[in-house]
């Protein structure tokens, strides 16, 4: 992959991890299932595995955040034709005063005939500041 291609691919994926991010698209299980390969897989922050149906369930009711988390330290490593590891850290202001959450955060998309799909993710709480 070119680096012109690689930028436009890391474009592409960061913008829809920050789709996968917001509130509102979260709501919208049919945006989200879009998203998320039929094998769909998450290691949560919290320890817990999530399969494609139980996060879907779970987002569709997900109350708590109005706004999504600020996404920093964006970025992706082709691992094979048409699959990418994107990689990032993830900072949500909570309601006590000043108080931070940070996520790392690690994705494998495959490119398939219906676009971009999230195939894995996993969330690793890293620190509340």
């Amino acid at each position: 992959m070119t680096d012109i291609a690689q930028r436009e691919v890391a474009q592409q994926l960061q913008a829809l991890e920050e789709m996968l991010l917001d509130p509102a698209v979260r709501r919208d299980s049919a945006r989200v299932a879009a998203l998320l390969d039929e094998g769909f897989i998450e290691y949560g922050s919290s320890g817990r595995v999530w399969t494609r149906t139980a996060i879907l369930d779970l987002l569709a009711h997900e109350e708590g955040y109005a706004e999504p988390p600020v996404v920093r330290d964006f970025a992706c490593r082709p691992l094979a034709m048409g699959v990418v590891l994107a990689t990032y850290r993830t900072v949500r202001m909570d309601s006590g005063p000043g108080k931070a959450r940070e996520v790392l955060r690690s994705s494998i998309w495959v490119r398939g005939a219906q676009g971009w799909r999230i195939l894995f993710h996993q969330g690793t709480s890293v620190a509340w500041s």
